[in-house]
């Protein structure tokens, strides 16, 4: 699986220093509600910005200049490391294509051993029965740290807050962030919870007033063939 950045990160300097637009200092804000790691950085670069106004730019001298030979080093150490790789990709792939027939085999037998991994595989859920208008999507992916989730909703109000949760086999909840939604936006939120999918059992999206539930077929079968909705708490 592949990390993906959260998208609120590249805001949080602007944040730090207060020059964040209104519009959208009250989504990252939200945001940093249900993300631990955004709000940590958030905090470190609130203690560096009170620092910068200590800095006398009168301390600073000129900023030193490379030597003129620099230059050609680069340019000698770069052809160097060219000709290196490709006499490096050269034995790889003469290695590679001698073992070939011993890492078929080596695969076939490390399957017949050691049988399927216990991960499940990613899950697409797409809720039903949902109001006119409005989509639902997510997909969930299983990690180490729990499931990450790529949430897709639209057809709602602009600026509607949606808390995302995962429901465990024994009915309970685990937070997965929250994102306020705007109109006209087609992008995916990214969000991550601590409980492992393959304990999961439903999905579920906390939207304005309304609360409407997938279910997570974690055994193989397709998921979210139908969706609930809950009264708002």
């Amino acid at each position: 699986m592949r990390a993906r950045r959260c998208e609120w990160r590249e805001s949080l300097g602007a944040y730090a220093l207060g020059q964040l637009p209104p519009d959208q200092l009250v989504g990252l804000e939200a945001h940093l509600e249900g993300c631990a790691d955004c709000r940590a950085e958030a905090e470190s670069l609130s203690s560096l910005s009170r620092l910068l106004p200590l800095a006398d730019p009168s301390h600073f001298g000129p900023a030193p200049q490379p030597p003129p030979e620099l230059a050609d080093r680069v340019a000698t150490t770069i052809g160097a490391e060219r000709r290196r790789g490709r006499r490096k990709r050269r034995l790889r792939l003469g290695l590679a294509l001698s073992g070939a027939t011993a890492a078929v085999a080596t695969a076939a037998l490390a399957i017949f051993v050691l049988g399927p991994t216990d991960n499940p595989p990613d899950q697409h859920v797409t809720f039903r029965s949902l109001p006119a208008g409005v989509r639902i999507t997510a997909t969930l992916e299983p990690h180490t740290f729990g499931t990450e989730i790529q949430m897709y909703v639209s057809g709602v109000r602009s600026g509607t807050l949606c808390r995302v949760f995962l429901r465990g086999a024994n009915g309970s909840r685990v937070s997965a962030g929250t994102f306020r939604y705007r109109w006209g936006d087609d992008s995916t939120a990214v969000l991550s919870s601590a409980l492992d999918l393959s304990r999961t059992r439903a999905i579920g999206v906390h939207a304005g007033n309304r609360t409407f539930i997938a279910p997570v077929d974690v055994a193989g079968a397709t998921a979210g063939n139908n969706s609930t909705e809950e009264d708002a708490t």
